[in-house]
């Protein structure tokens, strides 16, 4: 027997298998590309089914749309940055500050993934509302009027509340990364005089970056889509992009509308997951 039939048995009982790609593939399909597909279709087709590429374009120059991706884009920017903050003021603490109970704060902070966003929202509205604990709290210690707390129906209300949210996706991947620094290089450089300040910027926060940016990454991705804080918390002209949607598509029946802006919100969100999984695939995730 020659050898190139002995080597071609292998490849021949493999040849097989190849077809198990069927179901994901047609899964995918069916799921995810099919509707995909559908939308963006609809995007250059009006009512009647007849091609309308001007209708993309005023979209695109539409002073609604420019609006809410300002808004989008600035609520999620602030919102990721008030998590790497909150995130690794969190991380260092619960990482290198020895305190008793430090673990079971660390599982009750990582609950907030396992909750609903608008809970968070309603217990804001209870804390921060109009008629909420410390507005009525405020109003009988000093006689006001009216409430004197406002923030929360506001650009800084939606960014507070994801900022809660979603600060556990910071937290996460930062406390694996500061578990793998070395103790013996923050030991010695304590030794050799460095301030915590200098130890944290120069042996921990090297150590930090990937995780802060796989984290931010997704934090990014999330806060862009998120629409049910925007919409419990009601904040008055703040309109995002899948808030947008749901407003054109639901309350205005402008199907054409909801799916450019679909398409492009869809564009914008592969986007930044290939960012976060190019940082996740650095840190090693």
């Amino acid at each position: 027997m020659s050898e190139a039939t002995v080597l071609s048995r292998p490849a021949a009982r493999k040849a097989p298998g190849s077809i198990w790609i069927v179901p994901p593939a047609a899964l995918l399909a069916l799921l995810f590309f099919y509707p995909l597909a559908l939308i963006a279709r609809q995007a250059f087709l009006d009512d009647s089914g007849v091609a309308d590429v001007a209708e993309f374009v005023r979209v695109l120059h539409a002073r609604f749309f420019l609006n809410a991706l300002v808004n989008t884009v600035t609520i999620s920017v602030a919102a990721t940055a008030g998590c790497l903050i909150v995130g690794l003021v969190l991380g260092l603490i619960l990482a290198f500050v020895p305190f008793p109970g430090s673990g079971v704060i660390a599982r009750l902070i990582d609950t907030f993934i396992a909750l609903p966003t608008f809970l968070v929202t309603l217990a804001f509205t209870f804390l921060y509302g109009s008629a909420g604990m410390l507005n009525s709290g405020l109003m009988e210690a000093f006689s006001l009027p009216a409430p004197p707390v406002d923030f929360l129906y506001s650009t800084w209300g939606v960014v507070l509340a994801e900022v809660t949210v979603y600060t556990p996706f910071i937290l996460r991947p930062l406390l694996a990364a500061f578990s793998l620094v070395d103790r013996g290089q923050i030991e010695a450089a304590s030794v050799l005089g460095a301030r915590p300040l200098r130890i944290v910027r120069q042996v921990i926060l090297p150590a930090a970056v990937p995780a802060l940016i796989a984290g931010g990454s997704l934090c990014l991705l999330l806060t862009v889509n998120e629409f049910g804080i925007v919409l419990f918390i009601g904040a008055k002209g703040v309109i995002t992009l899948p808030l947008l949607i749901y407003s054109k598509a639901i309350q205005e029946s402008a199907y054409q509308v909801a799916c450019i802006i679909a398409l492009i919100n869809i564009v914008l969100s592969l986007g930044l997951f290939g960012l976060y999984r190019l940082a996740a695939g650095r840190l090693g995730a």
